[in-house]
Formats: C-alpha cells, structure tokens, sequence
C-alpha cells in the first residue's frame, strides 16, 4: 500500500522501518531538527535519521502540513503534534497508541502503564480525530509487561505488535467506538517525576525502570546527585545497578561505590 507515516521519537522511527518494509512510504512528517545534548547543536529527530537511512522523502514543517500527494492512509506514531481537523479531513489517519484504548490516552502511556505497576498493556490502532486518543478503535492487542522490563523494552515489544497490526488493517480498516469505561490519561513526564522516593522502594524500582533508557530517574547517593538507570528488589530493598552521576559516564554502582570510599 501507498501511505505516508507522521513520526518523530525512537518509537516512531521503529515503527517507520517496520512499515517500509512491506509498504511504499510516500513521505515522511516529523517534526524539525532541534537543539539537543550539551553544545545544544541542531539536531534529527530519530524518524528522519531512519527516513534518510531509508531513502524517503522527508518533511518537517514547524506546524503539521501534508502535500497534494495522494496516499492510502497516513500513520501517525509518536510524531508529537496535534493534527488539525482540516487535515484529517483530507485523509485517513490512523494513530499508534502503545497502551489498551481508553487506558493511559495521552503522552506517556508506556512509562505511566510501569509506574502505576500495570502488568499488562499492549498497542491500539485508532483512527485519529481532534479529541485526544479518543477515536474509534481499527484493533488492539495486549501483551505482559515483565519485571524486568524496561520502557525500551516495552516501545521494542509495541513496534514488533503495531507494524503487524498494521498490516492487517491497512488494506480495509473497520472501526468501532471507543469506550470511555476504565479512562485514565497518561501525562506528560515532569521534572518532578524523575526523583527517587528512597523510603519508597516498590516505587523508585517502578520510576528506574519507567524512565530507562529514555529519560532517568535520579536521587542523591553517598552526596552525589546520580541518574539511576537500572536497579532491583532486592527482598523489599532497593538495590541501583547502573549509574550515572553528574558529568560522568554510566557505569555499574559498585565502580560507582568505589569511586567515593
């Protein structure tokens, strides 16, 4: 099938391989090259790294346009842009949501679905309409979130299930409403969402894992403010086995702990 896919983050750009593979990508939509790391350089979001890699034609308006170029459909997957209602009206447009629809609708499902101790979530393929996450479902599939994963592992798990799933409904798309029972929305992670609660030990297990590899978790050990970016329980304790202090490398927290005797 002929379609385009609107993409910007690490799972946009999984998602965007996976479908080049058995489809043909007229273009793709992310959002433009911004600053990033230290020297706060220009930099590609990650789905036009996998676009040029590709070969596909890359747009990256600073608000959502498309071209007069006719597609099947356009598949949207963590592009991180609201749509306008007189561009859905143009096209079909189906959005990648990794979580079960209506739970964790909004920006962080994967790492809300860890936090919040969920042992399952999975990947929804739903039209997309003007209201938030709210359109009508094509299909769902759920898979086990395992103790020892990871939001990366979660993301890795929904492209392999989303790029599948959009194969199969790609060709005829047929939709039913979106329930609005068990609705919980998925905010934005905040600064404030990253500190360790250390008198808390379920919880900053749960917070590691969520924001690993992504964006970290960080609390202070031995007087040093340190991103956490794996740990354990450890019968009820929490034990931190990768981390990173400030300014410095990641590393495993016994180099760390011998780094400060």
């Amino acid at each position: 099938m002929r379609i385009a896919v609107a993409a910007t983050a690490p799972f946009g750009a999984d998602v965007l391989e996976r479908l080049a593979r058995n489809h043909d990508v007229a273009y793709v939509l992310t959002r433009p090259d911004a600053p990033r790391g230290r020297g706060r350089k220009l930099a590609p979001p990650p789905a036009k790294d996998t676009a040029m890699r590709l070969g596909l034609n890359v747009l990256q308006p600073q608000r959502p346009e498309i071209p007069n170029d006719s597609v099947d459909s356009i598949v949207v997957c963590a592009y991180g842009l609201l749509i306008p209602p007189s561009l859905l009206e143009r096209a079909l447009w189906l959005n990648v949501h990794p979580s079960l629809l209506p739970r964790w609708r909004g920006a962080a499902p994967v790492e809300r679905a860890i936090l919040a101790g969920d042992t399952e979530t999975g990947v929804t393929i739903h039209r997309t309409v003007e209201a938030l996450d709210a359109g009508p479902i094509a299909t769902q599939e759920a898979f086990a979130i395992r103790p020892e994963d990871d939001a990366g592992a979660v993301f890795a798990r929904a492209a392999e299930v989303a790029a599948r799933l959009l194969d199969e409904v790609l060709p005829n798309p047929v939709f039913v409403p979106q329930t609005e029972a068990g609705l919980t929305y998925a905010d934005k992670i905040a600064p404030a969402d990253r500190e360790l609660d250390l008198a808390d030990p379920m919880d900053a297990w749960r917070r590691v894992r969520a924001l690993s590899p992504h964006i970290g978790a960080w609390t202070t050990l031995h007087g040093k403010r340190v991103t956490v970016w794996r740990a354990r329980l450890d019968d009820g304790a929490f034990v931190p086995e990768v981390v990173q202090p400030e300014g410095k490398r990641s590393m495993s927290y016994d180099e760390f702990l011998r780094g400060v005797r």
